[in-house]
């Protein structure tokens, strides 16, 4: 039991849709399983200077439309995707999805904290070279600026 909320501890999971996001996703539902948790999968929609026309390129397929309803359809066959290539691992078809909208880490942290978040796992998806040193990665600033813990999963070689 949370000693936060006196319910379920929860796990916030955001993801970029990436290997090492579904590698955290699919760590955060193991460990919900073992520890009676809630998992909380959330995506915050953004379009950075970096890397401009993100969601438009993944959905070239789609006609033209709000960046958000893209994302969702995005988020929703993710999950769906992750479920279907791991049927063993229980806790995935109840996780909760989450959407919003901001600059990712402030996001994150703000999303952890309303959700009353215990742990936060994410992938790691990091930068390398002068962007690295520069920049950070995401995972890097959440793990500086988190209130709980924060476990960075990886995708195995």
């Amino acid at each position: 039991m949370s000693e936060k909320s006196g319910k379920h501890p929860v796990f916030l999971v955001p993801v970029d849709f990436s290997a090492d996001a579904e590698e955290a996703l699919i760590k955060a539902c193991q460990l919900a399983d073992c520890m009676k948790a809630h998992v909380k999968v959330l995506h915050v929609v953004h379009d950075p200077g970096d890397m401009p026309g993100y969601y438009a390129t993944i959905a070239k397929k789609k006609y033209l439309g709000r960046i958000e309803d893209t994302a969702q359809e995005m988020l929703d066959e993710f999950v769906k995707g992750v479920v279907k290539k791991n049927p063993d691992v229980k806790h995935l078809k109840k996780v909760e999805k989450i959407l919003v909208v901001g600059i990712p880490v402030t996001r994150i942290l703000q999303v952890a904290e309303k959700t009353n978040a215990e742990m936060i796992v994410m992938g790691s998806k990091g930068r390398t070279g002068l962007k690295h040193y520069m920049l950070g990665s995401k995972s890097e600033q959440v793990v500086r600026l988190a209130n709980v813990p924060v476990l960075i999963v990886k995708t195995p070689k």
